[in-house]
């Protein structure tokens, strides 16, 4: 499989922020958002054997695993990389863009970390909503957040749908600063987040 980078740093994003992790990213992508912030993932990458990749992040005492991109989803022996840190007792999370089915990752023991991208993205009609019925209690919805347009598109969202797992409104980096006013004024039982490795670190590759 293509892997873009391997790094270990801290979770800077949703429910487990904070925490020591491992991360996997894997190169390619099928969308092409205009805020993102890893366009280096679209193409960089060597081919890796999933062993090899299980072999390299041992050097790393830490037990969690994030398996990012990109967009992971995109290679079919993700699931044989993720079957494998299963095996060897790592705690693994997934980030997924909303396009692809989530079925076969909601079959394993990981936290998905979910994407619904918005119009500033300029994907949102990209976007699988049946996996939105797939979503399990302890997985993540994410919205990244540009403006006040993106912010009431979550809104309906959220309205419209039966949504029973944690949900996460992101401001894009350095953008929409007034979010966490809207959250409170609307009374959104939503986990603001503010990718702390960028606070920490800046907006640097491999942080």
């Amino acid at each position: 499989m293509k892997v873009n980078e391997i790094f270990y740093s801290i979770q800077g994003e949703g429910s487990d922020a904070g925490l020591r992790t491992i991360f996997i990213r894997l190169a390619g992508c099928n969308l092409r958002c205009k805020w993102c912030d890893t366009k280096y993932a679209y193409f960089e990458g060597e081919e890796m054997a999933v062993g090899e990749i299980l072999g390299k992040i041992r050097k790393w005492s830490c037990r969690r695993v994030c398996v990012t991109g990109g967009e992971p989803l995109l290679q079919e022996e993700v699931y044989d990389l993720i079957d494998g840190l299963i095996d060897l007792g790592y705690s693994v999370s997934v980030e997924t863009n909303g396009s692809i089915s989530i079925r076969n990752l909601a079959e394993r023991n990981v936290l998905i970390k979910m994407d619904y991208k918005l119009p500033s993205s300029g994907f949102e009609k990209f976007m699988m909503k049946d996996n939105l019925k797939i979503l399990r209690n302890k997985d993540e919805l994410k919205f990244i957040i540009m403006n006040r347009k993106d912010y009431e598109f979550a809104k309906q969202i959220m309205k419209s749908n039966i949504i029973g797992c944690n949900i996460v409104m992101q401001p894009v980096w350095g953008k929409c600063k007034k979010l966490a006013e809207w959250i409170l004024e609307d009374e959104i039982d939503a986990r603001l987040s503010l990718q702390i490795h960028k606070i920490i670190w800046g907006n640097r590759r491999g942080k």
